[in-house]
């Protein structure tokens, strides 16, 4: 394929990519645009946000032309059934008309399975603030191309409060931890061929601990940590982690992916 054209969907509403900004952190979809130039520097790239009626309908006549979707994440809960959640729900149903290739993370993979008919509810085995420890590839992972060259185990960027609890018809389970059963599922929803993870590879560790400063009165509301003491010391175990971690070795998953895209 001479010139890759990837069609990347934020999962953030307008609002909340300000907020983000005023942290100095970049919308989660940048976060993509960084990684896959990094890979393949002449692809095309384009960004929606279907939370916007108006931005959904623009695209829509234009889905056809793109290789390949990345559904990125978001600090909404699917259970809340907004308007900009069934909007995004509805441009995933559409989407799924074409026989295209998604990539989908965190509230991504959370939006499309639910939108294929499987179930997100909050997680009651706890919240991966930051990071996600020890997830396990099942030995279907360790025999799918999202995982090649990947570890059995191993500890990545994640900030999630829901999790995936019935899958769609068809999926095959990738990866787990003690936190989340689904880690990595791949299935096929109308035309579309899924890849989704729970994590976020595309986001560093210094991204997530800007997020965790900002969010500490919420994360000790919901008794994530009972003060701020614990999240200095949740803070300093991902530091130690971040000085572990080679970028590309956190990357793996989206440049086989985008592999997979380029026919590689």
């Amino acid at each position: 394929m001479s010139q890759l054209k990837v069609l990347i969907v934020e999962g953030n509403t307008h609002e909340e990519n300000l907020k983000f900004q005023k942290l100095s952190n970049q919308p989660q979809s940048f976060n993509f645009k960084d990684n896959i130039k990094k890979y393949y520097p002449n692809t095309e790239i384009d960004v929606v946000n279907p939370s916007t009626e108006k931005e959904a309908a623009k695209f829509i006549p234009q889905l056809n032309k793109y290789d390949g979707i990345i559904w990125g994440g978001s600090t909404m809960n699917i259970y809340d059934n907004t308007i900009e959640i069934r909007r995004q729900i509805d441009f995933a149903k559409k989407l799924f008309e074409f026989e295209k290739k998604i990539f989908a993370i965190c509230w991504g993979l959370q939006l499309i399975v639910t939108a294929s008919g499987g179930e997100v509810k909050k997680s009651n085995t706890g919240t991966q603030v930051g990071i996600a420890i020890d997830i396990e590839l099942t030995p279907d992972g360790l025999n799918h191309p999202v995982y090649k060259s990947k570890l059995k185990k191993f500890t990545t960027p994640a900030f999630n409060f829901d999790e995936v609890v019935k899958l769609p018809d068809n999926s095959v389970h990738l990866a787990f931890n003690k936190t989340n059963k689904i880690q990595g599922l791949a299935f096929k929803s109308g035309n579309c061929d899924i890849w989704g993870l729970q994590y976020h590879p595309e986001i560093h560790y210094d991204y997530m601990i800007r997020l965790i400063n900002d969010r500490r009165e919420k994360l000790i509301k919901k008794k994530c940590f009972k003060n701020d003491e614990e999240i200095n010391h949740h803070i300093q175990f991902i530091k130690k982690e971040r000085d572990l971690l080679d970028d590309d070795f956190r990357l793996l998953e989206i440049k086989t992916w985008l592999q997979n895209l380029n026919g590689n």
